[in-house]
């Protein structure tokens, strides 16, 4: 049995490019489908956050038509107002890399607004990495992958061949012309070597440890896959 730390987002609303804050947090299914999956094989979960908040759900996630169907929907609602682990999350700023065997992180658009420049949580990605620990990484939290950086300004994940929330789901999705940068554009100047599929359907793409996703329907792919990557 594993234990896995959840880096979750803190904030629940996006600030757009022309200043105002849009409604968000983490996707659902990003978060329920590998909560389910490394549940079910009978590994411990603990979520962070930044300040130990209560990580936001962000409500579209969770309307029928973008969940499945009322079914799914709710019982993902349940799971989300149920879950101990979610509810009680502790600091990122106190959790400790070698008290766990993987690290994963749930996307939705929240992490481009604080992930993304969170040093606590960049140094955690760059030792999750120097310690060849399992790494997996969904959607938009990616974009967390930019405050990885090493001491000599250098992304620690240059040269990674990876995936994330591409430019063309974010333009169907209809942020990409209001948006303050786009996590594509931006992990491709980093240095990362992004790859993309059809824009919606699943797509994993792993390199060394780091297992990603590109979208929500890439969640579970990316949890079966980090469970053949645990000690």
């Amino acid at each position: 049995m594993s234990k896995i730390l959840f880096v979750m987002t803190g904030v629940d609303y996006w600030t757009l490019a022309d200043g105002t804050r849009h409604p968000t947090g983490y996707w659902a299914e990003e978060f329920v489908v590998p909560f389910e999956i490394f549940e079910q094989h009978g590994h411990d979960i603990v979520v962070a956050t930044p300040g130990g908040v209560v990580p936001t759900v962000d409500r579209s996630s969770l309307a029928p038509e973008a969940d499945g169907g009322r079914e799914t929907a709710d019982h993902r609602a349940e799971i989300i107002s149920t879950s101990t682990e979610l509810n009680n999350p502790v600091e990122l700023e106190g959790a400790q890399l070698a008290d766990y065997d993987a690290v994963f992180y749930p996307g939705g658009h929240g992490p481009m607004q604080d992930l993304a420049t969170d040093p606590t949580s960049g140094a955690l990605l760059i030792a999750t990495l120097d310690a060849g620990k399992p790494l997996g990484v969904v959607c938009h939290a990616p974009a967390a992958l930019l405050a990885a950086t090493r001491p000599d300004g250098a992304n620690a994940f240059t040269g990674y061949r990876l995936t994330g929330f591409t430019n063309a789901e974010e333009t169907q999705a209809g942020f990409a012309d209001r948006a303050p940068w786009l996590l594509q554009d931006r992990l491709t100047a980093a240095g990362a070597d992004f790859t993309e599929a059809a824009p919606w359907t699943p797509h994993v793409v792993t390199d060394r440890t780091l297992v990603t996703g590109q979208n929500p329907a890439s969640s579970a792919g990316v949890a079966e896959k980090l469970l053949t990557l645990l000690p």
